[in-house]
């Protein structure tokens, strides 16, 4: 039988929904179940959710001490794949090695982002700070646009593409790296914030800003850790979702739409409401790709988070006070 994954870069440049597609149209040559097509669909829905949710975290991060949405969350994740790549592919670094190096460059870059594009801004307000991450985003993709070009770059598989049947579906073991990582990531954070002493004066800071400064915390130098702490993690997404869906310098963008639409989803500033928000999400679309038409995928997740807001203008796990937008 072919693999199907031989293939893998020619169908990966429509994106993650291009290889379930794919894999449908695979799959019909043969005698397959129902269960088996949707045991399909929810795998694919919770890989991608999974990138979603990592997403939704780095910006519940900068949110949850800086009170602001930094859009240019999506551009960490583009960069993360990206210079993974020139290390990985083009220079030839270890696997291991080259990751270290690419969650340290994008971390450096998120900190410069504090420092060049939040920090100078005189009587900052939460709208002017915003502003300033979009113009950020805009920034480092057209930089990236430059040095990359606006070609698709591949990224080999971890553990390789030879695919894993699992119950009559189609795994790249790619997938359960994915999934790995968000699950290591959520724990790591968990510990961080309630065990450590730099993780609860970021909490404090996250309650109030003005009191955390009063009690000895130096609050500028939380809010670089929380863009330093965010762009790691969108590194780690984008290094772990390359090899499924390829990387390019404008994909940034998208990602930052739905990992916002995540967080929202969840309640901003709730980190299992990211998981939550990023799942939903990913096995929405990947049901509606599969079941109805790949066209309308966008649409079906944006449906329900405006069901879900109308409910519970919050969020599914979020409290009403922390999704107010307060004075920074």
């Amino acid at each position: 039988m072919t693999d199907p994954f031989n293939c893998m870069p020619k169908i990966c440049e429509g994106g993650v929904f291009a290889i379930l597609t794919f894999l449908i149209q695979y799959r019909q040559m043969e005698t397959i179940t129902l269960e088996s097509q949707l045991f399909q669909y929810l795998i694919t829905g919770v890989t991608v959710g999974s990138t979603y949710a990592i997403v939704a975290i780095g910006f519940n991060i900068i949110y949850g001490v800086t009170e602001i949405i930094n859009f240019a969350q999506g551009e960490f994740v583009m960069l993360g794949g990206l210079i993974m790549v020139s290390f990985h592919v083009a220079l030839g670094l270890p696997l291991i090695l080259a990751f270290l190096a690419t969650v340290t460059l994008v971390t450096l870059v998120g900190m410069l982002l504090d420092r060049l594009a939040i920090r100078p801004i005189r009587r900052p307000s939460v709208l002017t700070l915003i502003i300033a991450t979009i113009a950020a985003s805009i920034i480092i993709k057209g930089a990236a646009m430059l040095i990359w070009g606006k070609d698709f770059f591949d990224l080999p598989a971890f553990s390789g593409r030879n695919p894993i049947t699992v119950l009559g579906a189609v795994i790249q073991p790619q997938y359960l790296w994915v999934i790995g990582f968000l699950i290591i990531i959520v724990v790591i954070l968990t510990i961080f914030f309630n065990k450590t002493i730099i993780g609860k004066a970021m909490s404090a800071c996250a309650d109030n800003a003005d009191a955390a400064s009063l009690a000895g915390i130096n609050v500028k130098r939380m809010i670089l850790l929380s863009f330093a702490l965010s762009a790691g993690i969108g590194a780690v997404a984008g290094i772990t979702v390359t090899p499924i869906s390829l990387m390019e310098y404008d994909r940034g963008a998208m990602l930052a739409v739905k990992g916002f639409g995540a967080a929202v989803l969840g309640g901003l500033g709730s980190f299992p409401g990211a998981v939550i928000g990023g799942l939903i999400i990913g096995t929405i679309e990947s049901f509606g790709t599969g079941l109805i038409h790949s066209g309308y995928k966008d649409a079906f997740a944006l449906i329900v988070l405006m069901v879900v807001l109308f409910i519970k203008p919050s969020g599914l796990l979020g409290s009403v006070e922390i999704s107010k937008f307060k004075r920074f």
